[in-house]
C-alpha cells in the first residue's frame, strides 16, 4: 500500500495498539516526535523500532532538536545544546561541530530527520517565536552557519530539514496561534530568502528537506499563506530560491491555518507540497487526516530517495560514538567549547 503523504504525530512513550492497527492500515510516509514521546534512551529506541517495524526501515522519523529552547532530547539522558544564535561570528567549524554532536544524539536514537537549521532572519519588532532560533539578522551569516549545521548533521547520519521557508523572521505575530502576515515588499523579501537560495545553490536542493513557513505574504500571493500557496510554492520555493527537494509543511494543526477549512492536507498537497505535517497525536484527529490525505506521489519518494542516499554518502566510514549515551546513563553536559556563549 502507498503510503499517505503525512507526518504523522503520535500519542505517548510506546505505540498504543490503535495506534499500530492506524498505521497498518493506513500508513504515513513517517512520524514525528515531541516531548510527550521521549523519556530515556531504551524506550525511545523502543518506540522508534517499532515505528519502522510496521513503516518499513526507511520510514523517516522526525524530531525538532534545535538546541536551545527547541530540544525534544533533554537532560539528564541528553546534553543540553545552546541555541542556534550563540554560534553568530563564530567559527563554521564550531557550528558543524555542535550540530554533529547534536544530530548523532538523534541519530543513535533512530531519529533521522532533524528539523533544523532554522534558515529565518532574527530581526528587530519581530514576534519573539523565532528569536534565538536564528543564527543572526544577515542573511550572509545565516546562510554561512546555516550551511555549516547542515553538513554537521548529515555527518552524522541525519537528514536536515531547513525551516521556515521562504522566511519567518518578519512575521510578528505567532503563527502556532494565528495566522502572520508580512507586508513587505518584493524588494525587502529578497533577504529573507538569500539564506534559503544560497544553502540550495550548494547542493543543488536535493540534499535537503524543507518546511513551510504558514505565513502570508501579499508581495508573493496576497490571499494565501505559503504553504497553501501554489503561487510561492511553485514561482518562489521551487522557483526563485531552487528548492528541489521535499517540501512538508509546517503543522496543520497551527492556529496560523485555523481559518483555511478542513481540506487542508490536499489543498497543501496540490499547493506542491510533498508531505504535510500533523503532529497533535490524537488517535481520531489522525486517523481522519490520514483518511483524507492524498497518497505519496511518486516525484515525492524520488525526492526522498534522493536526500536519503545524500545523507549517507556525507557520513563517514565509521563514526566516532565515545560520547553517545547509549546506556540509559544521566548523559554529561555538552562540550565546554560548544556551550560557551
Amino acid at each position: 500500500m502507498r503510503a499517505r503523504a503525512a507526518i504523522t504525530g503520535l500519542s505517548g512513550l510506546s505505540l498504543t495498539p490503535e495506534e499500530a492497527a492506524l498505521l497498518r492500515a493506513t500508513p504515513p510516509a513517517g512520524v514525528i516526535l515531541f516531548r510527550r514521546n521521549v523519556n530515556n534512551p531504551s524506550q525511545l529506541s523502543n518506540l522508534t523500532s517499532a515505528v519502522r517495524d510496521i513503516l518499513g526501515g526507511e520510514a523517516p522519523i522526525l524530531v525538532d532538536q534545535e538546541g536551545g529552547r527547541v530540544a525534544r532530547l533533554r537532560p539528564p539522558y541528553w546534553p543540553s545544546y545552546p541555541p542556534p544564535a550563540t554560534f553568530e561570528g563564530g567559527p563554521e567549524a564550531r557550528a558543524a561541530a555542535n550540530a554533529a554532536l547534536l544530530g548523532a544524539h538523534c541519530a543513535a536514537m533512530g531519529l533521522d530527520v532533524v528539523c533544523a537549521p532554522c534558515l529565518d532572519l532574527r530581526l528587530p519588532g519581530a514576534h519573539g517565536v523565532i528569536g534565538d532560533r536564528s543564527f543572526s539578522a544577515d542573511p550572509a551569516e545565516v546562510a554561512r552557519l546555516g550551511e555549516a549545521w547542515i553538513e554537521g548533521l548529515m555527518a552524522a547520519g541525519c537528514i536536515p530539514v531547513v525551516k521556515h521557508i521562504p522566511g519567518h523572521g518578519r512575521a510578528t505575530a505567532d503563527s502556532h496561534e494565528s495566522l502572520p502576515r508580512v507586508e513587505a515588499d518584493g524588494a525587502a523579501l529578497e533577504a529573507d530568502i538569500a539564506p534559503f537560495r544560497a544553502v540550495c545553490a550548494r547542493d543543488a536542493g536535493r540534499h535537503l528537506w524543507a518546511m513551510t513557513a504558514h505565513v502570508t505574504y501579499p508581495a508573493l500571493d496576497p490571499m494565501l499563506p505559503a504553504t497553501l500557496s501554489s503561487a510561492v510554492i511553485g514561482r518562489t520555493i521551487r522557483g526563485e530560491i531552487g528548492f528541489d527537494g521535499p517540501l512538508v509543511s509546517d503543522d496543520l494543526m497551527m492556529g496560523a491555518l485555523g481559518g483555511f477549512g478542513p481540506d487542508l492536507a490536499a489543498a497543501s498537497i496540490s499547493a506542491g507540497c510533498d508531505l504535510v505535517l500533523h503532529c497533535n497525536g490524537v488517535l481520531d484527529d489522525t486517523a481522519a487526516l490520514l483518511r483524507d490525505c492524498p497518497p505519496l506521489s511518486e516525484r515525492a519518494e524520488e525526492r526522498m530517495a534522493a536526500a536519503r542516499a545524500a545523507m549517507l554518502a556525507s557520513r563517514p566510514p565509521a563514526r566516532a560514538a565515545a560520547h553517545l549515551n547509549m546506556g540509559g546513563q544521566p548523559a554529561p553536559a555538552a562540550p565546554h567549547a560548544l556551550t560557551d556563549a
